[in-house]
């Protein structure tokens, strides 16, 4: 009787143990993702460089250009499904109107897929202009916050 108690309780720590490994694995329970520089640079007028960023499951990459305007520098971000923008001046750095030219999606499907509310909560990320990378990195962290539950497959 002793070694059956004895067997359970190991069999109970070796299961608590088990799952602490696998939360310390991935902390926040996000999406992981990857983000390469892209060499193809056809992704529109007057882009200085591109990236993409893979979702751990998605299937298709999120693009990411880079725009440089007299206002500062702007991360157009495209998928299949939805067109957003990211702008980095010396205020600081979150998300923006997307200007039409650089819109790829019907307005209405963007409209369905991106949270309104998320979006104006990202309107500032960080108070301080920041390079490519961190930038990039950024937008690859919150982006999948942006779109509503409905559509959080498309990055899954």
């Amino acid at each position: 009787m002793k070694n059956i108690k004895w067997l359970l309780v190991c069999a109970a720590l070796l299961g608590i143990f088990s799952i602490n490994i696998a939360s310390a694995e991935n902390p926040s329970g996000k999406t992981g993702f990857e983000i390469t520089l892209k060499d193809d640079l056809y992704v529109g007028n007057r882009a200085e460089k591109a990236w993409a960023i893979k979702y751990d499951n998605s299937k298709a990459p999120v693009t990411v250009v880079r725009h440089k305007t007299t206002e500062g520098i702007f991360y157009s971000v495209h998928s299949d499904f939805f067109d957003v923008c990211y702008m980095c001046t010396d205020k600081g750095f979150g998300t923006t109107k997307i200007r039409k030219q650089w819109c790829t999606v019907d307005p209405e499907i963007c409209k369905a897929v991106i949270n309104s509310n998320e979006l104006a909560r990202q309107k500032v990320l960080t108070p301080r202009k920041i390079d490519d990378d961190a930038a990039v990195g950024l937008i690859a962290s919150y982006l999948p916050m942006l779109l509503n539950p409905a559509y959080q497959h498309l990055l899954n």
